[in-house]
């Protein structure tokens, strides 16, 4: 069965049945989300960070302390995602297939919207999604752009890439601007230099794509923002999904699209 006509439930079944694969593309029409999960004494933390970076960071729902599930998210965050990060003071230190024993009672889970939601529009309005083509991991790149701080996180904006031919990059900014919620439109055009890439084919997350004659690189805010805020304020313990790894929520994509 092809995988973009999968349910969320099919798709959070093969999850946890062992299969392990980067979501673009899965599960059409579903809205696919990031996971950050902190201990309860971070949340407010976070959640202040997540305002005041809400292009980086537009949170889509929150669990209670110790849920591994959420009113979006009826499956199992310890299980149901195709791959998870680990961090212990500041560091990542294990990429792991599922959290059921790293999973604590005082975890509050975040989940952050993810500009996978839109790449369905894309394709609809003609415009080419590279990695989903070559099918691989979007590329991410931490930027030299800081978030704004507040209490113990802090860090740079971290960016997912496509690159889009000249004469469609007016239709992707529109489309994608139209779904706020899962990042909306590009934060940068152009010049990768311009917002500290020096080189495009070594992504920070996922893997390179081709940039093709009369292409242009655009730039979205990335939902791993908060990982690397995680790293940067050297949080003590944090779970969150391996980049490109989502969480696919029992939501609809146009739910977050706007007129």
């Amino acid at each position: 069965m092809d995988v973009a006509d999968l349910t969320p439930a099919q798709a959070r079944e093969r999850f946890r049945s062992g299969e392990r694969a980067p979501t673009a593309g899965w599960c059409r029409g579903w809205t696919q989300a990031n996971l950050i999960a902190v201990p309860s004494e971070l949340r407010y933390d976070l959640l202040l960070f997540a305002h005041r970076n809400p292009q980086a960071c537009p949170v889509l729902d929150v669990g209670e302390p110790g849920a591994y599930s959420t009113e979006l998210f009826s499956g199992d965050l310890r299980t149901d995602l195709p791959g998870y990060r680990l961090y212990r003071d500041g560091r990542a230190v294990a990429d792991l297939d599922e959290v059921v024993e790293e999973w604590r009672e005082d975890l509050v889970p975040f989940l952050i919207g993810c500009s996978f939601t839109f790449e369905r529009a894309l394709l609809a309005a003609g415009v080419p999604v590279r990695h989903l083509e070559a099918g691989t991991n979007v590329p991410m790149y931490v930027t030299s752009i800081p978030c704004e701080p507040t209490g113990r996180l802090e860090g740079p904006l971290v960016v997912s890439m496509r690159p889009v031919p000249e004469k469609l990059v007016a239709t992707a900014v529109e489309v994608s601007g139209r779904y706020p919620r899962v990042h909306g439109a590009p934060v940068h055009i152009g010049d990768p230099d311009a917002i500290g890439i020096r080189d495009l084919g070594a992504p920070d997350y996922g893997d390179p794509v081709e940039v093709r004659e009369g292409e242009v690189p655009l730039f979205w805010a990335c939902g791993v923002t908060p990982q690397q805020a995680v790293l940067a304020g050297g949080v003590k313990y944090a779970i969150g999904h391996l980049p490109g790894h989502m969480a696919i929520m029992d939501v609809r994509d146009d739910r977050y699209r706007v007129t």
